[in-house]
């Protein structure tokens, strides 16, 4: 798994890569654009909606919300990250911060419409996702959704058939989701496929 000075390094070439490897259609960002588009559809369709962004890179995503108006809150583990994002974002509310020991203190002093982690959960264990998932529920407004954009699979034998395919390339220090095994924690958890390796899991308060 990447450290702090290993995200710092590949920050500036980080949107490249990602975008050669969604228009590649290879694991592990084949789909990614989609994911990402799609997610974004969801939150404008409520006007000036609040959003918490974890892991939120070079602001990718954020970015294009914020323009739209939403309010936004980030929290990334890289402070690289962050400064590209500021530039791109400077009146959002961004923390520095590891998620895997949960949220930046004061991004829990406020509630959202959304909260969004896309590429980001997949360095946590299963029981560190399940944890944290209910700290985030706990965080929502009304009617308010978690949107998780990620490589992810609706069964353990989709993601070995994934494994099996990618090779070498698989990254054996990446969790991924697997939504048949969250179920019982999130019954009303929700998953779309949009890649044959990537898809966007929707879990409501």
């Amino acid at each position: 798994m990447l450290d702090k000075t290993g995200f710092d390094l590949w920050a500036d070439d980080y949107d490249k890569a990602v975008g050669i490897s969604d228009e590649e259609k290879t694991y592990p960002f084949a789909g990614y654009k989609d994911v990402l588009g799609r997610i974004f559809q969801t939150i404008i369709e409520k006007q000036n909606a609040t959003v918490l962004d974890i892991g939120f890179g070079t602001g990718t995503l954020t970015t294009k919300l914020y323009e739209r108006g939403c309010g936004i809150y980030g929290q990334d583990f890289s402070s690289r990250m962050i400064d590209l994002a500021i530039r791109k974002m400077p009146d959002a509310n961004l923390y520095q911060g590891d998620f895997t020991q949960g949220l930046a203190e004061p991004l829990y002093h406020q509630s959202y419409d959304f909260i969004v982690a896309t590429y980001s959960l997949h360095h946590l264990t299963d029981e560190q996702k399940i944890a944290f998932l209910h700290t985030l529920q706990d965080r929502l407004k009304e009617n308010g959704q978690i949107l998780i954009g990620d490589v992810a699979f609706e069964t353990r034998e989709k993601l070995n058939q994934c494994r099996e395919a990618a090779g070498d390339e698989w990254d054996d220090e990446e969790i991924y989701f697997v939504v048949d095994e969250l179920k019982s924690a999130f019954p009303n958890l929700s998953f779309t496929q949009v890649s044959y390796c990537a898809g966007i899991l929707t879990l409501a308060r």
